[in-house]
């Protein structure tokens, strides 16, 4: 389990809550699977009193994720990467808390399909945004010709689907990432540890996936996640650099 997010963190916020103009102030929190954004997104919630909204509660339905494998490419089945998210219903949720009440998407990741949204009362002074990949930049075409692991090497031959996959961070993420007000990276020693956090999760969780299925899953990831690891910093606003058992070494 994650640690709670250390003080200096948290008067971070409020001063630049206090200082914003936009409403709701919208605080991201970016970092790999199992790092702990989740817990930290309700830890800051409860101190702020605030909505949170994540990534995974946008994910599209599963009828749309087979429209995309079979028009676009089989990988695509599976949700987690960018195209595989509504966007829209994102931005149109922030939008609709800036003015009065809202119902946020959620997610039932045990159906692998949206669930009731829930209504929350407004308007917001803040919303909690968390995600894997918040804030990610695409890649560069001469980065995505060679494989990173064994599901691009034997699945995504041609490229198409991590180039499909870029060409949709491009675009309509950035309009996303956009409506961020600040944002907190939690940043992973390095890629290696990611998978057992995950399977960590999964154990406590008392999920289906067994360890191997966990390492093979997290591939979908790997190259976004690699990315962001390389650059994140940079484009983050403030950069929690964890330890493998999630503490912060230090803030920058």
């Amino acid at each position: 389990m994650a640690a709670p997010p250390p003080l200096p963190a948290a008067e971070w916020i409020a001063e630049r809550l206090r200082s914003g103009t936009r409403r709701p102030f919208v605080l991201g929190i970016a970092g790999a699977q199992g790092s702990g954004k989740s817990t930290i997104a309700r830890a800051l919630a409860q101190r702020f009193a605030c909505p949170v909204l994540s990534l995974d509660d946008l994910y599209l339905d599963g009828a749309a994720r087979r429209r995309l494998a079979e028009t676009i490419h089989p990988l695509l089945r599976t949700r987690g990467v960018p195209g595989t998210h509504d966007v829209a219903a994102g931005l149109a949720a922030i939008e609709a808390l800036a003015h009065g009440p809202a119902l946020l998407p959620r997610f039932d990741k045990a159906r692998d399909e949206p669930g009731a949204p829930e209504q929350i009362p407004g308007p917001a002074g803040m919303l909690i945004l968390e995600g894997w990949c918040l804030g990610a930049r695409p890649q560069g075409e001469a980065e995505l010709e060679e494989p990173v692991n064994d599901l691009e090497r034997t699945q995504d031959t041609d490229g198409r689907w991590r180039r499909w996959v870029n060409a949709r961070l491009a675009g309509p993420y950035q309009a996303l990432w956009a409506r961020i007000d600040q944002l907190v990276f939690l940043q992973a020693p390095d890629f290696d540890i990611v998978a057992d956090w995950r399977i960590e999760q999964e154990r406590k969780a008392g999920g289906p996936m067994t360890d191997a299925e966990v390492r093979r899953f997290v591939q979908y990831y790997e190259r976004l996640t690699r990315h962001m690891l390389r650059h994140g910093s940079a484009w983050a606003d403030l950069t929690l650099r964890l330890d493998a058992d999630r503490r912060p070494d230090f803030i920058t």
